[in-house]
This record gives C-alpha cells, sequence and structure tokens, in this order.
C-alpha cells in the first residue's frame, strides 16, 4: 500500500510538471493542427507564381568550351537575364557568351524582370531593396547573398527574392509563410535554424513530457478505488 504521503508528493510533481510544459504542449498541438490543414504548395507561394515559366530560346551562342579553356569548370547553366543569355559557371560567375568576359551584378532593374518573368501577372511592385545580411530569424536566412528583396502592392505582406549573384529567382514569402515558419520553430524548438531535431531544449521537454504522462498513469493506478478493490479481492 502506496503512503498518502508519498501519493501527495507524486501528485505535486505531477501537476508541477505539467504546469511547466503544458504551454510547449498546446504550441505542439496548434502547431500540429495548422500542418495538417494547410496546404504546403500554398505555405511556398506558388499561387503568386507562374504554374508554368516559359524558357527564352536562344541562338547563336558562343561555345563555353573555348572561352572556358583556361577555367575549372565543375557546373554550367544557362541564365535569361532581361532577354539576354550568358553563361553561370559553377554557381557564382556569370560569363557573356558573345565575349567570354564575366559580367557585373545585375541591377534592380534586371531583378525585377526576373521576378516578373516567375511571378503571376497583374502583381504590382511597391519596390525594391538590396540586402547583403540576414539574421538568424530573417526570412531569407537560407539564401544566398546579396538579394534583392522585391515588395508588393496586394497583398502588402508579399515579398519575393532574387540571388545577385547567380541571377537566380529565389523564393516567395508571404504571411501565411511567415506564420508556418513561426509555428514550426516552436514545434521543433530550434529557435535559430528551425529545422534541428536533435537540439537539447527539445529532448529536455520530450522526456519531460514522457515522464508527465508516465506519472500520471502511476498516480491513476495508487489512487484508483477500482484498483483498490481489485487488491483487496486478489489478497
Amino acid at each position: 500500500m502506496v503512503k498518502r504521503k508519498t501519493i501527495l508528493k507524486l501528485r505535486q510533481a505531477h501537476r508541477y510538471l505539467g504546469l511547466f510544459i503544458g504551454i510547449q504542449f498546446i504550441m505542439w498541438t496548434i502547431s500540429g493542427i495548422y500542418f495538417s490543414w494547410t496546404d504546403l504548395d500554398e505555405i511556398h507561394g506558388d499561387h503568386f507564381r507562374k504554374e508554368v515559366v516559359k524558357p527564352t530560346i536562344f541562338s547563336n551562342l558562343g561555345g563555353p568550351g573555348q572561352m572556358l579553356s583556361g577555367t575549372r569548370v565543375t557546373s554550367l547553366e544557362l541564365r535569361d537575364i532581361g532577354g539576354e543569355a550568358f553563361y553561370l559557371v559553377n554557381g557564382k560567375n556569370l560569363i557573356d557568351p558573345e565575349t567570354g568576359e564575366e559580367r557585373p551584378d545585375i541591377t534592380p532593374e534586371e531583378a525585377l524582370k526576373i521576378a516578373e518573368i516567375n511571378m503571376r501577372d497583374g502583381l504590382e511592385v511597391s519596390g525594391i531593396e538590396l540586402i547583403t545580411e540576414t539574421g538568424k530569424h530573417h526570412e531569407y536566412r537560407s539564401g544566398t547573398l546579396p538579394a534583392y528583396m522585391i515588395s508588393y502592392e496586394n497583398p502588402p505582406d508579399l515579398k519575393a527574392y532574387v540571388s545577385i549573384q547567380d541571377a537566380t529567382f529565389r523564393s516567395v514569402r508571404h504571411r501565411d509563410w511567415r506564420w508556418f515558419d513561426f509555428l514550426w520553430m516552436t514545434h521543433t524548438m530550434d529557435y535559430e535554424g528551425r529545422d534541428d531535431f536533435n537540439n537539447l531544449v527539445l529532448r529536455i521537454f520530450s522526456l519531460m513530457g514522457l515522464i508527465t504522462v508516465l506519472s500520471g498513469f502511476v498516480l491513476w493506478y495508487i489512487s484508483s478505488p477500482s484498483v483498490r478493490k481489485l487488491q483487496k479481492r486478489i489478497k
């Protein structure tokens, strides 16, 4: 028979554990509901982008083999910048196929044209800004820098990002993505990179949650009248 004092101590520990981790349990539940009820394509902003981006057709391009004969090439792509073709070499150098010279960084006007090719028609641009650094919680924290951030009139929270280094349309950010990002952070408890499921905080709270649930089962067992009656019958 478990002493009443032991039961009271266990009940108190269970209560305080539940109170301490209760807020995190609520956040896990809310975020889980949000994730299960949202469309990931919409979170990524696909409804703001064109379903099909028609590639520009270029002809009479200079062969890259000769102009890059003295360069160690690991990757080679064709880039459309304002209707003009350029070779992207090794993911970072834009080469003019006519002259073989490296071109300067893309301009704001060229970034707008790149965004226009990828974003759906009818969106009105409200401004463009150069960003050279981002913090741990910035919505473009994993993108290549520097980049242009393009803002739109409607919806006013819509942003598009174009990388300067490789003239690539990178990402779309909007209200629903930001809510998803916040809730994902609370779900993984990785308050920096968002995606580390092996962080210490999550491990501690997971163990505490398990202890809380197990202590609840123990409390039910040692304080249940039905269990006491069954034990008396067995004796």
